[in-house]
């Protein structure tokens, strides 16, 4: 089978993309051509893979990328038995002769708006019914995987889920240090950036240091140089998901801090997964999943809600129980990694996942069960941006 992968949006390095998906369809002899921002990110294509580089879409200026990734698509499915797209931008760059066509749905878009603090106060009304008209287009004409099962309200049919696991090592990682503690993973405001620099600012005279591992929202970089420059944290930027989570071991906790808005109520955060995996105690905000998964594995530590300086000092709280209780911790990382090797191990998902797009690729049609493919007569339009096309 060969697959074109297609992404505007994310990394070239994206952990679901990249290190989960394409590499289990590499792993089944599959070929797989991979449209991506390389040159935007400083990414060099991984070997064993057909690369076609394209402009990032980023902020509110989209338009350019989406016009590129329409003609760079038409390239990619010239010879593919599938197309697998990743953001809802691509859907409106679909070449109209394509292959059984399939969007994987990262995240609730509409309720990401909350958090894109780029956006004018005037978008933020508009934009949430011109997503749902696309989504709800999507799904009467292409395959949709689910990155989450609270995403199956969104849609009229039933969709398989591909959850995000990850690679879970089969030997018990190292156990937990007493002076490091860590966030792998976006750095944003809505990610608990101000808290977790606050927290690293009062577990400083401890002798406990924080490291940040990962990418950051333009918003809040300036204050993360402020804290890095003054000794509070280590800030390593981007750092590729395998080695990301080599780095995090034999940390005495992993955060989670993320706060209490639509995209984030009902999911569960996958660092949290990959902290487990790797042995490390859990301090996460009590969102209702990551709460009672922390909860049931025995594996970390619940904070509430609140102000910046009232989240800060129940993580510091946390994580001095963690550093004074040696035997206590190591079983709360061996519980994690235990709970994540028995239920959250990726290679058991990438069974289902690349057999259910071999399944869609020998299909006659790319048109779901779950609704007729009848027409719509009003096309979706977004200035500077293609239509979605029928197949």
């Amino acid at each position: 089978m060969r697959v074109c992968v297609a992404t505007i949006v994310h990394h070239p390095e994206d952990a679901r993309i990249t290190h989960r998906q394409i590499r289990a369809l590499l792993e089944a002899g599959h070929e797989v051509t991979f449209l991506a921002p390389f040159t935007h990110c400083n990414v060099t294509p991984q070997q064993g893979i057909r690369a076609i580089d394209v402009p990032r879409a980023a902020g509110l200026h989209r338009g350019k990328a989406i016009k590129a990734a329409h003609a760079a698509l038409r390239r990619g499915v010239k010879d593919a038995d599938l197309l697998l797209v990743h953001d809802i931008e691509l859907l409106l760059a679909l070449p109209r002769k394509r292959p059984p066509t399939v969007w994987d749905v990262h995240e609730d878009t509409a309720g990401a708006l909350e958090v894109k603090a780029y956006l004018p106060d005037a978008l933020r009304g508009v934009l949430p019914p011109l997503i749902r008209a696309v989504e709800d287009r999507a799904e009467r004409r292409l395959h949709l995987i689910l990155a989450e099962e609270s995403y199956r309200d969104r849609f009229k049919g039933d969709h398989p889920v591909v959850p995000n696991h990850t690679y879970v090592p089969a030997a018990p990682p190292p156990p937990p240090g007493d002076n490091r503690v860590v966030y792998v993973g976006h750095i944003s405001e809505a990610r608990g950036a101000a808290e977790m620099i606050e927290a690293a600012r009062r577990l400083k005279p401890h002798g406990i240091r924080l490291d940040l591992i990962g990418p950051a929202d333009a918003s809040v970089r300036p204050m993360l140089r402020d804290a890095q420059r003054e000794g509070l944290l280590d800030w390593f930027g981007y750092v590729p998901n395998r080695h990301a989570l080599r780095m995090a071991e034999g940390a005495l906790a992993g955060l989670s801090l993320l706060h209490d808005v639509p995209n984030y109520r009902d999911s569960t955060p996958t660092k949290i997964i990959e902290y487990m995996a790797h042995g490390i105690p859990v301090v996460t905000t009590p969102l209702p999943r990551a709460a009672t998964l922390v909860g049931r594995a025995g594996c970390g530590t619940v904070v509430p809600f609140g102000e910046v300086d009232e989240v800060a000092g129940a993580v510091v709280q946390a994580v001095l129980r963690l550093r004074d209780d040696r035997e206590g911790r190591a079983s709360m990382g061996a519980r994690g990694h235990e709970e994540a090797l028995n239920h959250y191990n990726w290679p058991t998902a990438a069974e289902q996942f690349v057999a259910r797009l071999e399944r869609w690729a020998g299909a006659p049609s790319p048109v779901t069960a779950a609704q007729p493919a009848a027409a719509v007569s009003a096309s979706v339009v977004t200035p500077g941006v293609r239509h979605l096309h029928a197949r």
